[in-house]
């Protein structure tokens, strides 16, 4: 005969509603809370490897103007002086002495007219970086932005399971009470008692792992939004930005994807470089003009000063320079084909995360109603053993069993919906449109072309156009 377990029916009663409130917390709006929008908006100005990346592509802006300086005239100015002294030996033997004090001081101006067209591709070597630089700074702060929002999720979620083994611990605190009054009364025996107590020990275990992550997200979420998480809404799914079907998110990726456009403008690079290394192999053309005046230069002490000026053009043919630019020439072309084997890689790739990212969103959606209909119906399967416990049909373990069913169910559920969220977000970042203008964040957009066309034509000048 079944031993009966009172005392358990108002202890479930008190977790299905505890259950029922933390997922509630989890999706309802707290009042004053910070929202995913908002963090990703911190995120985005202030996460150190997405200001770092802008640097860099700040810096690559800078290979266009000194590309653009062949185009330009190269002036220097020189100036010398010094102490000569002079002994000569006239043709009557007589010894003529003196200590000059000669200077010399003169402007010399070049400018090629001519480079083999290298002045020319080098500037669009130049350009294409840039550009390149852009999408790869774009797939950065895709990144940047994918982490944040995983961050917040985590931070939302391990809260939730938080208290939800809380939940748990208090219910077998109360059940290990109620098993040691009935022990007491001679109504169990001791083996429900360690069951209970054994029950305890493991949520207690699951109670300090779910703080752990807990902490671990909170320092992560810091790292990458840059402060510590407060209060956080619940936040939605992009499902409205997606393709419609995973074909078009399949085309959409290799059409708009940073790091496909990165890998295209790469190409470029690499093969109008090949066109950079033939021009050592092409004649040059300069034209020179000197102006220059010299005092006290003369050993022969027969002229005080002289100016001179000069305009001098010329013509350099490259005979052999032991084949230097020839193989610079090759390994170029070489550099080209494996920049195309690159993007057809890049390509693959693109194709293989948008893929993945579609079914994995798609999984999410079945996860998660699974996980839902499992709490739905542990709840339910809760409160019918606590009943039957009360008719004397169900044991101490049946309770704890079905206790334990309903917190992983809820877990489940947690998780299910965390992913579903970041799993949204992360086939937006697939198919390269993870960014501030579509999500429409309440935040400037970094424009890395205002830095481009600030230093394209500048002429001279150190600082930089933030004054640094």
């Amino acid at each position: 005969m079944a031993r009966r377990a009172s005392g358990f029916g108002g202890v479930g009663w008190r977790f299905g509603v505890s259950s029922a409130a933390i997922g509630a917390a989890l999706f309802a709006l707290p009042a004053h809370a910070e929202t995913l929008n908002e963090a990703l908006a911190r995120a985005y100005q202030s996460n150190p490897q997405l200001n770092a990346t802008r640097a860099q592509q700040r810096a690559t802006d800078e290979n266009v103007p000194q590309a653009l300086a062949g185009y330009r005239p190269q002036i220097v100015a020189s100036l010398s002086a010094g102490l000569q002294p002079v002994r000569n030996l006239l043709p009557d033997n007589t010894i003529q002495t003196a200590t000059l004090k000669p200077w010399t001081i003169g402007v010399t101006v070049t400018q090629n007219l001519f480079n083999g067209f290298k002045t020319t591709n080098s500037v669009r070597v130049a350009e294409f970086q840039v550009l390149s630089g852009r999408e790869a700074l774009r797939n950065t702060g895709q990144g940047v932005l994918l982490d944040a929002v995983t961050a917040y999720m985590n931070v939302i979620a391990n809260r939730a399971l938080v208290e939800t083994q809380r939940g748990n611990v208090a219910f077998l605190r109360e059940t290990l009470g109620i098993t040691k009054k009935r022990l007491d009364a001679g109504d169990v025996t001791p083996t429900d008692t360690a069951q209970a107590d054994a029950r305890l020990s493991r949520g207690l275990a699951d109670l300090n792992a779910a703080e752990v992550a807990l902490e671990t997200s909170r320092a992560i979420y810091a790292q990458v939004i840059g402060d510590a998480p407060g209060n956080l809404a619940a936040a939605q799914t992009v499902d409205r930005f997606v393709p419609r079907s995973r074909q078009e998110a399949i085309d959409t990726s290799i059409r708009e994807n940073p790091a496909v456009i990165a890998a295209t403008y790469d190409v470029d690079v690499a093969t109008t470089t090949i066109s950079v290394a033939e021009s050592s192999l092409l004649p040059q053309v300069n034209v020179q003009g000197n102006v220059n005046r010299a005092a006290d230069s003369d050993p022969n002490l027969g002229t005080k000063r002289a100016d001179q000026a000069s305009v001098v053009g010329a013509l350099t043919l490259p005979i052999y320079d032991g084949g230097t630019a020839a193989s610079q020439t090759r390994q170029a072309k070489e550099t080209a084909v494996q920049s195309r084997l690159v993007l057809e890689q890049v390509r693959n790739q693109a194709r293989t995360a948008a893929i993945s990212a579609w079914i994995s969103s798609e999984g999410t959606k079945v996860a998660l109603a699974a996980a839902e209909a499992e709490v739905k119906s542990a709840n339910i399967a809760l409160q019918g053993v606590r009943r039957e416990a009360q008719a004397g049909q169900r044991t101490t373990i049946d309770v704890l069993n079905s206790q334990q069913d309903l917190t992983a169910a809820r877990s489940r559920q947690i998780l299910a919906q965390r992913d579903r969220v970041i799993a949204s977000y992360t086939l937006l970042s697939a198919i390269g449109r993870l960014d501030v203008k579509t999500l429409g964040l309440n935040t400037p957009d970094y424009l890395p072309e205002v830095h481009y066309h600030q230093v394209r034509d500048a002429w001279h000048g150190v600082r930089t156009p933030t004054g640094r």
